[in-house]
């Protein structure tokens, strides 16, 4: 899973990847955290829309914490294709405007 996390951030402008104090694996941009993995799956960025959609899936959690603002949990990805949407729209709320823009201009090229 971490691999293929890595793969799609890798395409993004400015990610940085840390561990933070509970040993999760972190992907941020700007210093906001977008991506957080653990032992449990991958829990990212989303908005209160969004994750409704999400968790009526039953793939996709509301997770402890810091469900109510938004995010989400995956623990088995099965499409991802699908997660790297999901995972770039993560991004892309957490970017400052200037990545943003960057990011729409190249999506559509």
């Amino acid at each position: 899973m971490l691999e293929q996390v890595r793969k799609i951030c890798k395409a993004l402008p400015e990610v940085a990847e840390l561990i933070d104090g509970h040993g999760h694996t972190t992907f941020k941009v700007a210093n906001k955290s977008f991506i957080i993995m653990s032992d449990y799956g991958i829990t990212f960025k989303s908005d209160l829309e969004n994750q409704e959609i999400l968790i009526q899936q039953e793939r996709f959690t509301r997770p402890p914490y810091i469900g109510h603002h938004g995010w989400v949990s995956v623990s088995n990805p099965e499409d991802w294709e699908e997660m790297g949407i999901q995972l770039k729209e993560a991004y892309l709320r957490a970017a400052p405007k200037r990545l943003f823009k960057q990011v729409m201009e190249e999506k559509s090229i």
